[in-house]
């Protein structure tokens, strides 16, 4: 079979660039290891950035959002024993909106499936070739176990940290750069009503808490933990405490217990791959870059990435123009280190270190009292979390 661009992976950065590509009249292919219910379920990043929002609905795919998403107007940062509100709608007239992974995908494979999209779950033993030339190649097993072979113009490798774009790509060619960071967030997704209205992230002496929603009737809850934190070590009884603990405030409310529908251990660590193109292989989302979840920016670099390469490929395929697709790499990488640098500040500022002396912890607290009481501080920290604009 061919088609002018074959998609591997059918996360929101797969489905997304395939439906953009679709509104510029441009074929393509998604190819997908998991089931359709797993990746609709697939409980992942929950923040959309301001330019995140604005390009969905560009794209016709922000109707269930703007009903179902819950729109922010800043975050609290608490700490003192006291809460510290960012104010993006005072600062940058702004917003973010809490809509979970998994609800975009859903949104996404149905405006696919509606548009006659092509979209091929359960495939296996995925391989790229003659990245090259300009007639690469991609290899798979079907849902069936049949052998089949996929002819394209250009690869999007849009098939996260543990896919194979990226080992695609020789070792004499790629560069990657890693910080492991030496804690964990041990995450609980609870069916409990929220008690706030906007995020609340908490650096507390027993270890930063990240206290977040998915709807009025379902929390998300972080607790910071060890690398090495064993869950059943972690019944729910002390993951409350834990949580009730390190969030007090004085005349503050408690967090809404109740039943945990989903317990995971998440290790923090950044990644950049370099380049993100080999050829006509190109790198997007998780396949190029990993930030800790602290700054929110995982899936809206994603969306970013994509967004790039729809433009490129639209200049490429339909106009014969190729100077896009040879500057994506380092327009897409400008984007990328400024957001893992501010994943990194907030990672570093909310978080305890256990190799951390009293100095550091000073310099920490006094990071964070600048940022809340400085209006400079505070809308450096707004306007990045609330995203940039696209280039």
């Amino acid at each position: 079979m061919r088609t002018q661009v074959a998609i591997i992976g059918a996360g929101p950065a797969g489905l997304l660039l395939s439906h953009l590509l679709h509104l510029r009249g441009i074929e393509s292919v998604v190819l997908e290891t998991r089931s359709r219910e797993y990746v609709e379920k697939r409980v992942r990043a929950g923040v959309l950035e301001y330019p995140t929002t604005e390009l969905l609905r560009e794209a016709g795919l922000g109707e269930r959002m703007d009903r179902e998403g819950l729109v922010h107007h800043g975050i609290s940062l608490r700490f003192d024993g006291a809460d510290h509100r960012i104010g993006f709608d005072d600062l940058l007239g702004r917003s973010i909106t809490v809509y979970g992974q998994q609800e975009v995908v859903k949104d996404l494979i149905a405006a696919r499936m509606r548009d006659g999209g092509e979209l091929r779950f359960d495939v296996s033993d995925t391989a790229v070739h003659d990245v090259e030339s300009d007639r690469p190649r991609v290899t798979y097993t079907d849902a069936d176990g049949v052998a089949r072979e996929l002819t394209c113009d250009v690869i999007a490798g849009c098939d996260g940290f543990h896919g194979i774009s990226r080992p695609s790509i020789p070792g004499t060619v790629l560069t990657g750069h890693e910080h492991v960071y030496p804690f964990a967030w041990l995450g609980i997704l609870a069916k409990a009503a929220p008690v706030r209205d906007e995020l609340v992230y908490t650096r507390s002496e027993r270890g930063f808490t990240l206290y977040s929603m998915r709807s009025p009737e379902i929390t998300r809850l972080y607790l910071q933990v060890d690398p090495d934190t064993d869950l059943a070590e972690w019944p729910d009884d002390r993951i409350w405490a834990e949580l009730h603990a390190r969030m007090a405030i004085d005349g503050g409310e408690r967090v809404n217990e109740g039943p945990l529908l989903e317990k995971s251990v998440t290790p923090m660590r950044s990644f950049v791959a370099s380049p993100m193109r080999h050829g006509r292989l190109f790198l997007a989302g998780d396949a190029a870059h990993i930030v800790p979840p602290t700054g929110a920016k995982g899936m809206n670099l994603a969306i970013a990435d994509v967004k790039l390469l729809a433009e490129a490929f639209t200049a490429l395929l339909k106009d014969k123009r190729s100077e896009l697709v040879e500057s994506y790499s380092d327009t897409a990488l400008r984007r990328v280190w400024r957001a893992e640098h501010f994943s990194w500040f907030m990672t570093s500022m909310l978080h305890l270190d256990p190799a951390a002396d009293e100095f550091q912890r000073q310099l920490q607290l006094s990071q964070l009292r600048y940022t809340a009481s400085s209006t400079a501080a505070a809308t450096s920290l707004a306007e990045n979390y609330v995203g940039l604009p696209f280039s």
